[in-house]
């Protein structure tokens, strides 16, 4: 869902994110299971970071390109004992699948398994969500770094990050848990977020999604991923052509946030005077007003900028899930 309008219960749930603690349902996204011996290997050849140099309990952000280097969806991946669990997009699921299996040849000890419908996925979002995780047995976890993760009771999977730019966790659970777990974390305090909220929240924070921001139209650089790309990796698919887009400083665009003054069309032209600059990619109303997500021409500027989006009158802001800082 590319765009959305919220009620003052939403309002309430994206307020108690800055103040409390919040918890979604991600159920319907999407979770593959990858195991045989070549999984690490596998996976370190068909996205952009580094999983040879993770250990079990670790994770990473990961992006799956085309190999013209085209976004097609950030992962989120957690390195098991005997697996790497993949948490993708819900409007990814079957393609990445399908995707991954074309590159396993037959000498490959590579093994695929859709563990969506057996499993589910709850986050937590919010300062008070370390609190929820002492009290559910995983204190453990506090303060290590991001996607870090272990196992407790019955099988569950807490990892750190919430999925956003908001500090929080994510536990994936056996289907048989889901609403046990979830009626003790509602009973712990946290507020309930809906599906719409979640994403008005990830357009505010700037998480990128598929079919709005992740198209064959831009890469992760222009995304602003940077902090899912291992540059000395070697290589993997369309390692080459971002490699050169660092290298020569090469990103012609890049995400941003834009606060508006008044209702936008997902889609619309982006201007500055007479001339086009980018596209709105996301909108969303909120209790603060309305704001988007749009890709911007580098020479353009950045933050700060006045835009014409349509009809509307915007300012570039910054959004703290995505970076423009060459490393």
């Amino acid at each position: 869902m590319p765009t959305s309008a919220i009620d003052a219960q939403d309002a309430a749930a994206i307020q108690a994110v800055k103040e409390g603690v919040v918890v979604c349902d991600r159920s319907h996204w999407g979770r593959i299971r990858v195991s045989d011996d070549d999984r690490i290997r596998f996976l370190h050849n068909q996205s952009t970071n580094d999983f040879q140099s993770l250990k079990p309990g670790q994770g990473c952000d990961t992006v799956m390109v085309t190999s013209t280097a085209r976004t097609i969806d950030l992962v989120t991946a957690y390195v098991l004992e005997d697996a790497v669990l993949l948490l993708v997009s819900p409007n990814r699921r079957e393609f990445i699948m399908q995707w991954l299996d074309r590159y396993i040849f037959f000498a490959d000890k590579v093994q695929l398994t859709d563990v969506t419908d057996e499993t589910a996925t709850l986050s937590l979002i919010g300062p008070g969500s370390d609190g929820i995780i002492e009290k559910l047995g995983a204190g453990a976890i506090i303060g290590q770094p991001y996607s870090n993760h272990i196992v407790i009771n019955d099988g569950v999977i807490v990892a750190v990050g919430s999925g956003l730019a908001s500090p929080g966790y994510t536990l994936i659970v056996p289907i048989a848990e889901k609403q046990k777990l979830w009626n003790e974390i509602l009973a712990l305090g946290a507020v309930e977020l809906s599906d719409r909220a979640w994403n008005a929240l990830r357009i505010l924070e700037g998480r990128p999604t598929p079919d709005a921001e992740l198209t064959d139209d831009y890469n992760p650089l222009e995304v602003g991923l940077w902090q899912t790309i291992s540059f000395s990796k070697g290589c993997y698919i369309g390692q080459e052509t971002i490699a050169r887009l660092n290298t020569y400083k090469g990103v012609k665009q890049n995400l941003w946030g834009i606060k508006l003054n008044a209702p936008a069309e997902i889609g619309a032209t982006i201007t500055v005077g007479e001339e086009k600059v980018g596209k709105l990619t996301s909108y969303t109303e909120t209790a603060d007003g309305y704001f988007g997500l749009g890709y911007i021409r580098t020479k353009a500027g950045g933050v700060g900028l006045q835009v014409q989006v349509g009809e509307t009158i915007g300012e570039i802001v910054a959004v703290p899930f995505v970076s423009h800082e060459y490393p």
